[in-house]
């Protein structure tokens, strides 16, 4: 499960930064009476200002980052994206609203294929609580596409009344989620304490709201967990899409994450939950080494997405593997494309098209699920195979 073992060490500077946020963690610990949810202990380990993993400056994406997204392993990716973008920016008009931009690479490659198909969005909006990824996004699109930089426009909040189309590419992996162990036939909160190496993992009652969380997707599952049993349950998914679905007045929602319907998620043989830790290109299952250098990701509860979306009023419009997306989306006629690509370019377009789509690498690992408000045409994009029946 993990390769801690072999994850390279921390100079003085990143040890000491590891060390200010921890004591910040056990400052709220102390204050919460020495346990704290996990969700709490992730959301500061992730977001604290000035010291969270996405609030920091320590580079993050691509080679020389913690892990790579599909935009940077694979530009084809965020063209194909931008051709969906264009289907329904062309039936209905507006704008495009990315949340969580990341590096800036779906940015850059979206927008240079709306030129080239000619759909430019009159503005391209990115949504991101990092003032540092700001930085390196507007880094980004200055070497990609500087001409197109007048169309971008950063945000602190969502916007009200947005039209168009809103899209995410692992966003909600990163939403701090609260994690549960089955005992004696009921759900006990796995929480943190501080210890004098660290934090370390320990059990309490479940509040109400995780209690019936848990307790709903039993009777969903018909789950019988066995004793000891270990997940996740992302109950700040809600509020999280009620703000988007608030900030929308029509179009289209486009979420990419790895993840599963309810039943495979939440199935009795996977009895360690799906928390993951990123390092240097390494992962590993322990969320308490390298407080702050380090990502934190859970796997996506897509039933959840679908059922958090339709109490917001938001329809489900399509779901879907990445492979599938991307083929409905003419991932072929694009591999065809090869104007003015010398050989090595041509085989790494090949290569780039192998991670996004084959089933052991990204192409089923993850999903990309569609919601819509006042907006009823279909999508290219779940033409091909459309699982919704799984949700």
């Amino acid at each position: 499960m993990s390769d801690a073992g072999t994850l390279p060490g921390l100079g003085a500077d990143a040890a000491e930064h590891c060390e200010r946020l921890s004591a910040r963690i056990r400052g709220a610990i102390a204050d919460a009476g020495g346990w704290i949810g996990f969700a709490r202990y992730m959301e500061m380990a992730l977001y604290e200002p000035g010291l969270g993993y996405y609030s920091a400056g320590a580079r993050k994406f691509g080679e020389g980052g913690d892990f790579v997204t599909a935009p940077e392993v694979a530009p084809v990716f965020s063209r194909c994206m931008a051709g969906q973008c264009a289907e329904v920016l062309a039936l209905q008009g507006g704008d495009v609203l990315e949340l969580g931009a990341g590096s800036g690479a779906m940015a850059a490659s979206m927008l240079a294929e709306f030129e080239s198909l000619g759909v430019l969005p009159a503005r391209y909006l990115i949504l991101d609580v990092s003032a540092d990824l700001r930085e390196r996004q507007r880094a980004t699109l200055v070497a990609a596409v500087p001409h197109m930089l007048e169309r971008v426009e950063w945000l602190d909040r969502p916007p009200d009344g947005f039209e168009g189309v809103v899209v995410a590419n692992e966003v909600l992996d990163a939403l701090p989620v609260d994690r549960f162990a089955w005992r004696g036939g009921e759900a006990r909160a796995l929480g943190v304490t501080a210890s004098a190496g660290g934090f370390e993992w320990a059990e309490a009652a479940a509040g109400p709201a995780l209690a019936a969380a848990v307790d709903a997707i039993r009777c969903d599952c018909g789950a019988d967990w066995p004793d000891g049993y270990v997940s996740e349950v992302n109950t700040g998914l809600a509020p999280w899409l009620a703000a988007v679905a608030g900030a929308l007045k029509s179009g289209v929602v486009l979420l990419v994450d790895y993840g599963l319907p309810r039943r495979e998620f939440y199935a009795a043989e996977r009895t360690a939950g799906t928390l993951l830790c990123h390092f240097r290109h390494r992962f590993n299952d322990d969320p308490f080494a390298r407080t702050g250098l380090q990502d934190i990701t859970a796997w996506v509860d897509f039933t959840a997405v679908a059922e958090a979306a339709e109490i917001a009023g938001l329809d489900v419009v399509g779901f879907t593997t990445q492979a599938h997306f991307l083929i409905g989306n003419d991932l072929a006629g694009r591999l065809q494309d090869v104007t003015g690509l010398d050989l090595v370019q041509r085989v790494n377009l090949s290569r780039q098209a192998m991670v996004l789509t084959l089933p052991g690498e990204m192409g089923e690992r993850f999903k990309v699920i569609a919601l819509a408000k006042g907006y009823d045409a279909p999508l290219r994009g779940f033409a091909v195979r459309d699982l919704r029946h799984t949700l």
